[in-house]
């Protein structure tokens, strides 16, 4: 198929690209992408890199053949191997005038409102400069609470935040691969369906994580931004250019017609909810259909403490997760006046001037 020229795009580059064998740099394959960015950025192309590789180039600095089981152990690997990544992309950058620059994340930069700003001020800003802005997870500091998971999933909040129009997920996968039927490449997925997510499984890869269940998940958040998604072979020669071109190996995800604004990304894909709130049968069709707020007459209960501001998940009657959204009160107040009318709620809360639990504006449907 064939595509224009996209104003940003953001590539990902798993460990297996960019190494050959544990810690053991494939010098050639990283020049060859190098200059696949280059050739974008001379077409008028923003690019922004998201580069596994640290853990991997740690582990074989340090000698190890595994990847450690402790978490400390793996954070000693990123914290050598970080250094060790952006000294080779500045290499692979260097005979094309570009300059690399490094952004370290994790989870917790994107969810607070003011510091996702600030990450997204600072990657536009250094566009503007012309440099290739270089992102990974901070494994050195991530924690459970704070990790992203893997790096597929940290390009499709990246690409949601910059607005990007595609997302290149490299890899060792050739595409999404029809297993139970043709055995052979889907070129392209114009709806993730249950179907197509039973052709994923997962990685067995002793440097990687996730595989292609984590490059689906990934290619849903995506595609509900706008942004069409691509996942080949980074071994293939001039991937990049062919990919953006129409004619490179591989699935490509067909972005939903109408994206998300940017409020509503960050609430539904930026966020660990906190808590939840259940809802009965009469409102679902409230929610899904008309587009309405959330009132405590529809609402039958909670799950977990949440304070007023939080995030929440919207629970339908048999537990599904149907929406998510920013909850006007907290936990206790939703239990109290969960099933009461909105003229039974104003008097309890005297001086409020809204009573909605959830706001249209502030809820954002997942279904």
């Amino acid at each position: 198929m064939k595509t224009t020229a996209p104003k940003r795009v953001v590539i990902k580059l798993g460990t297996g690209v960019l190494t050959s064998g544990i810690g053991q740099l494939n010098t050639e394959r990283i020049a060859a992408l190098a200059a696949g960015v280059a050739g974008l950025r001379a077409a008028g192309t923003e690019v922004i890199v998201v580069s596994s590789g640290a853990v991997g180039l740690g582990m074989g600095r340090l000698g190890l053949k595994k990847k450690p089981a402790d978490v400390s152990k793996k954070q000693a690997c990123a914290a050598i191997g970080q250094s060790l990544l952006m000294q080779i992309w500045q290499r692979g950058f260097d005979p094309h005038g570009l300059t690399a620059a490094q952004v370290l994340l994790t989870h917790e930069d994107l969810r607070g409102r003011d510091r996702h700003l600030g990450v997204k001020a600072c990657i536009e800003e250094l566009i503007a400069y012309g440099t290739i802005p270089v992102i990974n997870e901070n494994d050195t500091v991530s924690a459970a609470e704070i990790k992203f998971g893997d790096n597929d999933t940290l390009s499709a909040m990246v690409a949601s935040l910059t607005g990007a129009q595609h997302l290149l997920i490299l890899s060792t996968a050739p595409g999404l691969i029809d297993m139970k039927g043709t055995g052979q490449i889907v070129p392209v997925v114009e709806k993730i369906t249950p179907e197509i997510e039973a052709m994923a499984g997962g990685t067995t890869d002793i440097t990687a994580t996730g595989g292609m269940i984590s490059k689906i998940t990934a290619a849903k958040l995506a595609v509900r931004a706008g942004c069409g998604v691509f996942i080949a072979s980074g071994a293939e020669t001039d991937i990049i250019a062919r990919l953006l071109g129409g004619t490179g190996p591989g699935t490509f995800f067909v972005p939903s017609g109408i994206p998300l604004d940017a409020k509503k990304r960050w609430i539904a894909y930026f966020q660990r909810p906190t808590g939840g709130i259940q809802i009965n049968a009469r409102a679902v069709p409230v929610l899904m259909d008309e587009g309405r707020s959330l009132l405590a007459i529809g609402v039958t209960g909670v799950t977990g403490s949440f304070s007023e501001g939080d995030i929440v998940n919207i629970l339908a009657p048999d537990g599904k997760i149907l929406a998510r959204g920013v909850a006007t009160f907290d936990s206790h107040q939703v239990k109290a006046i969960a099933g009461k009318t909105s003229d039974e709620v104003k008097p309890l809360y005297p001086g409020r001037k809204r009573f909605e639990v959830v706001h249209r504006d502030n809820l954002v449907l997942l279904t």
